[in-house]
């Protein structure tokens, strides 16, 4: 008799703190608000429900977590295997990872839903693969996976009433981590440099990190003088000496807008104060919403490695 898919805990939740596990399976609490086309069979009552999910799991994260966690809590006695793809697999069909196969094998070994690691999985399931593992069911979200000659890898599976539909936790992936990584290239490459990493290390030019250690120096020092005009602001004898130093440093347009909000300074500017904003500016004249600037990491493109 096929499984009512309403049934089936929720994958999206994980129960909260004080419930006990087997309340952790209440189908009232976790109930799936939509069905699909494909039946699932009844699991097992008189051993353990083998559940196998698979994956990269590059920068493995919560959001693969979640996943297995709906493969482990999708009935009250789940034994879970997880096949891992090997790094050729892997390299040769979806692109280079950032963690090698060995790391990501270890990485899952350290989730708590996960009774056994399969290393070397088949980049698709094949029966023999199921029947070698005794596997009752296969753990993954439902949309369809195109592979060689088939609309859906998994489809002989879900014909069997073998597939385990999970959910994505939106927000988190693999792609959107390395996206913000790329983002903030220049910031990251700073904050490396700082922690003692060399332009080898880092794969860039001697000069690039010579001018990102320069970069950092400059805004270090503008952050300085800012904080110290702040910090005596009521202690210069004249205004006007504080808008002739920032501008020194770039800052005059904020430390007058600055002094302009509280009232201290009924507008206007004088020549003296005009010329020494012309010798250094600051990238951050133009954010005159601003008390005083922000130090905006650098948004060059990346660098050719050398």
């Amino acid at each position: 008799m096929p499984v009512d898919l309403n049934m089936i805990p929720s994958p999206a939740l994980s129960p909260l703190p004080g419930i006990e596990e087997h309340e952790a399976h209440a189908p009232s609490a976790f109930a799936l608000d939509q069905g699909y086309d494909f039946a699932i069979n009844e699991p097992p009552t008189d051993r353990p429900v083998r559940i196998y999910c698979d994956g990269i799991f590059d920068l493995c994260h919560f959001g693969h977590a979640k996943a297995l966690e709906q493969a482990k809590k999708a009935f009250p006695n789940v034994y879970l295997m997880v096949g891992v793809c090997n790094d050729i697999e892997t390299h040769a069909r979806k692109g280079k990872t950032v963690m090698t196969d060995s790391e990501r094998y270890e990485a899952l070994r350290h989730i708590k839903w996960v009774d056994e690691v399969i290393p070397d999985a088949p980049w698709i399931v094949t029966q023999a693969f199921l029947d070698e593992h005794a596997i009752d069911y296969v753990a993954h979200d439902a949309e369809p996976y195109q592979g060689s000659g088939t609309d859906d890898v998994y489809a002989f599976v879900k014909a069997q009433g073998r597939f385990l539909p999970t959910r994505r936790t939106e927000g988190i992936s693999t792609s959107d981590l390395i996206t913000r990584i790329v983002r903030d290239y220049d910031a990251y490459l700073r904050r490396n440099l700082n922690r003692g990493m060399t332009a080898k290390d880092l794969n860039i030019s001697y000069l690039k990190a010579q001018q990102l250690k320069t970069r950092q120096s400059l805004d270090d020092m503008r952050a300085h003088w800012v904080s110290t005009i702040r910090d005596h602001l009521n202690a210069w004898p004249s205004h006007d000496m504080i808008l002739g130093f920032a501008a020194l440093f770039g800052a005059e347009d904020m430390v007058e807008q600055f002094l302009l909000k509280r009232g201290l300074r009924s507008g206007g500017r004088n020549t003296p104060v005009q010329s020494c904003s012309s010798s250094i500016r600051g990238r951050d004249d133009d954010q005159d919403d601003a008390p005083f600037p922000t130090m905006h990491e650098s948004t060059s493109p990346l660098p050719n490695a050398s």
